[in-house]
């Protein structure tokens, strides 16, 4: 990709967001109940390409198990408040009572910072991960890259079968305050289960994470509306971009390892049905969620959202808000039918129409799909 000067001696690269590009359908198409969108990672087999974002707002045990019996991955905070609070849907309630009657934006981030200022419980956090296993699925959970290290053995002990680790920016070797560092790679081949790790926004990144071992790379930092990474660090990352970056990682690392497949998770900009499409068809295999499931019922925060990044106790990189009306139920918000013509809801019954329209049958397929830039 050509470079642009933006000054004497410093260039950049052009990037692309999702809504700069759109998707080209093919000369045949087909029918839509002849669509897979079925993808698997590791031994683990899903009937539709959904993560959800590890967050209290939209993720709880019983949240996590639904979205694991209509086909996708609920992957549940290990460091939040279902890991930190005996009642933490109390805990919700309570922050939501605070920020509905808040004059300034700043209270709710202090009252998010003292909800997560409580430790980790490994009780707490067992109870959750049996109340999610006893639920049905895969039981997956996220970790920081900063606490992984403690926590992976319990969590893994607790009936974790799929490992989550998961920061804004992260590198296959994280050094901590101690100066020590968190080697992916040898931490890795020392877990009993497949890990996906991330985020990552650009090609080399993406290529040492997958020579850790892991079994799927996160692109994106999950950034949307209530996300101020790009605020206060700076750091934006153009979706379209990022993924075909990854994408062409990927194919880079399977020829380098003769066939080791690493999938590509996208997470961030995904606003609609549309762009969970455009996601696939940069080279994503599946999408992690945010935002788009406060529209769900059942959500623990009733359509309110806040990143993982907003209860930082020194830097918060985001913030509380309401983003969803709540009050579509799960299966219908993932599989439909749709209440408008807006993109909003049967999330998975567009990407499957859209799949058909451009005449491709499973999801590797589609990651061929021809492809234009807006103007």
């Amino acid at each position: 990709m050509p470079e642009i000067e933006i000054g004497m001696g410093r260039t950049a690269r052009s990037a692309y967001e999702l809504d700069d590009i759109s998707i080209v359908p093919s000369r045949r198409t087909r029918s839509s109940s002849d669509v897979s969108m079925a993808w698997q990672i590791d031994a683990y087999r899903f009937e539709m390409p959904l993560i959800t974002q590890p967050t209290d707002a939209i993720v709880s045990p019983g949240l996590a198990a639904e979205v694991s019996a209509l086909g996708g991955l609920g992957v549940l905070d290990g460091e939040g408040l279902w890991a930190r609070h005996a009642d933490p849907q109390k805990v919700i309630d309570e922050l939501l009572e605070r920020a509905a009657v808040a004059d300034d934006p700043d209270e709710v981030i202090a009252a998010i910072q003292q909800a997560y200022a409580e430790p980790v419980s490994i009780d707490l956090l067992t109870e959750a991960i049996h109340s999610l296993r006893d639920g049905g699925g895969t039981v997956s959970v996220r970790l920081s890259p900063q606490n992984a290290a403690a926590l992976a053995g319990p969590v893994i002990a607790a009936g974790v079968e799929l490992l989550v680790i998961q920061g804004t920016i992260i590198s296959a070797e994280h050094v901590r305050a101690d100066g020590r560092a968190l080697n992916l790679k040898s931490f890795i081949s020392e877990l009993e289960v497949p890990v996906v790790v991330g985020g990552c926004s650009d090609y080399k990144t993406a290529t040492h994470l997958m020579r850790t071992g892991a079994a799927g790379v996160i692109v994106g930092t999950g950034h949307g509306t209530t996300t101020t990474t790009d605020e206060v660090l700076g750091i934006a990352v153009p979706m379209a971009t990022a993924i075909a970056d990854a994408a062409a990682a990927r194919r880079s690392y399977l020829d380098e390892t003769g066939g080791r497949y690493v999938h590509v998770i996208a997470a961030g900009g995904i606003e609609s049905s549309a762009d969970i499409a455009k996601a696939i068809a940069c080279g994503a295999d599946a999408v992690m969620l945010g935002e788009p499931l406060t529209w769900a019922a059942e959500a623990p925060a009733a359509g309110w959202y806040w990143p993982t990044t907003a209860a930082h106790p020194v830097l918060p990189r985001g913030f509380a808000a309401p983003v969803g009306p709540a009050d579509v139920p799960l299966a219908q918000l993932l599989r439909g039918p749709a209440l408008g013509a807006d993109g909003r809801t049967n999330l998975f019954g567009a990407l499957r129409r859209a799949m058909a329209k451009a005449g491709y049958s499973d999801l590797k397929e589609f990651q061929k799909v021809g492809l234009t830039v807006r103007a």
